[in-house]
């Protein structure tokens, strides 16, 4: 009995999935080239490897003659009857022929040949069981670590592979730890094998993460409409309800916010935003920058951006850390984000104001006027000395909430108000 063969058989089988018949027939086939390589081409090789006790049987095919003029299809009738006492000229015998007779060439031919059908064969293992299973998520143990900082996964019967471009910076593995991933893609090697890649960054993992702690999602009365992530900082997912009486936000986070909670210590405490979906840009982007107010919103639809301004106090919080906040929000809603302070904001309207008060038009010197605004409030600022445009265009914040009645709110919207006016005359009578 061959036990190293026998062996290889046993190993394939268990730790690579591959069916002894397939090992069998990779062997026979390289032994089959190697012992033509060794007899000639034009011998008639038959090779036969035993599958339960490895023994290797290989004959070539000979015509018995009296003198021998072909020896690799020849063998004479003298050398014949050493085999088979019987035998008689004219017939065929099966000459038998040991494997130690092979040359280092035809060795080295049998060595790359098993070993190219063996990939093949793994490849198909792993098409077999693992390409219906892209975008699931698989566990494994790090195995070792491969040209840097990727990670090689013993996932059982194959090796995954996880880039360090597919799992956070922030995330750190030694050799034995478990892993949890997504299987990201099957892709084919240029030996002919086959590689099974592994992803932990990609927005899909933390999509099957949810899908594995929430029920509501796996029966789709709640869906995950979209989910964005920048891998170790932050991840948002707009939510919605088929069910109106299931709060989408809610059942994500779960009782005392266990369900996120699993999900966040998966991701290493990543950051999550739940936040309900909405149809409409403005709305979507207001629930996703709750609690915080957005003072002014403009919404440019040829362009697809989003122009908002909030307080300076916020404006970190909605940009986020280089910036990764902002992005996030502009690719949940679909638009490009710009952001504004408040102190800019009114900066740059009072320049707007200045440039509009120089203006000669006799317009901006008529009695005071401002539709939209309550006339109490008017009759107030006319009292107060503010009796015209120019007068109003030329004030602060801080002088015009001075005014009794008037707030510092209702004194940024009649500076507002007051600068549309004065722009409308001014292009009146330029026209």
């Amino acid at each position: 009995m061959n036990k190293d063969l026998v062996a290889i058989f046993e190993y394939m089988e268990r730790e690579k999935g591959i069916p002894r018949e397939v090992v069998v027939q990779a062997i026979e086939t390289a032994i089959h080239a190697a012992a033509r390589k060794t007899v000639r081409e034009e011998a008639n090789v038959t090779v036969h490897v035993h599958p339960k006790t490895g023994d290797i049987e290989i004959f070539c095919e000979k015509e018995i003659v009296e003198k021998v003029v072909h020896p690799a299809k020849e063998i004479s009738i003298l050398a014949a009857r050493e085999l088979d006492p019987d035998c008689e000229v004219g017939q065929f015998i099966d000459v038998p022929i040991p494997p130690e007779k092979f040359g280092r060439i035809a060795a080295q031919t049998a060595k790359q040949i098993i070993a190219q059908k063996l990939r093949g064969a793994e490849r198909d293992v792993i098409y077999a069981e693992y390409r219906d299973r892209v975008g699931e998520i698989v566990s494994g143990v790090v195995k070792r670590f491969a040209r840097g900082a990727n990670l090689v996964v013993d996932l059982g019967k194959v090796e995954g592979l996880l880039p360090a471009r597919y799992y956070p910076k922030t995330e750190k593995y030694q050799i034995g730890n478990k892993i949890y991933a997504l299987l990201y893609e099957v892709q084919d090697l240029e030996n002919g094998g086959a590689e099974v890649i592994l992803s932990r960054s990609h927005p899909e993992f933390a999509r099957q993460l949810f899908l594995q702690e929430v029920p509501e999602l796996s029966d789709g009365i709640i869906e995950i409409v979209k989910i964005v992530r920048e891998a170790g900082y932050r991840t948002k997912l707009a939510v919605r309800s088929s069910d109106s009486k299931v709060d989408p936000v809610g059942a994500c986070v779960g009782m005392r916010g266990n369900r996120v909670k699993n999900i966040i210590r998966e991701l290493n405490n990543e950051k999550i935003d739940i936040i309900p979906y909405n149809d409409d840009p403005l709305e979507l982007l207001q629930n996703t920058l709750s609690p915080i107010e957005i003072r002014k919103i403009a919404l440019h639809e040829d362009d697809k951006v989003i122009a908002i301004v909030v307080e300076d106090d916020n404006f970190a919080t909605v940009i986020g850390k280089r910036g990764f906040n902002a992005r996030l929000t502009s690719e949940l809603i679909g638009y490009d984000l710009e952001v504004t302070r408040m102190s800019e904001y009114n900066k740059s309207l009072e320049l707007q104001r200045a440039a509009i008060a120089e203006s000669q038009s006799k317009a901006l010197d008529e009695p005071l006027q401002i539709e939209g605004i309550n006339k109490l409030i008017i009759q107030n600022l006319i009292h107060a000395g503010y009796d015209t445009l120019r007068k109003v265009l030329v004030s602060t914040v801080d002088e015009l909430a001075q005014v009794p009645g008037i707030s510092t709110d209702m004194a940024y919207r009649i500076l507002e108000e007051v600068s549309k006016k004065g722009q409308e005359q001014i292009q009146t009578v330029e026209g």
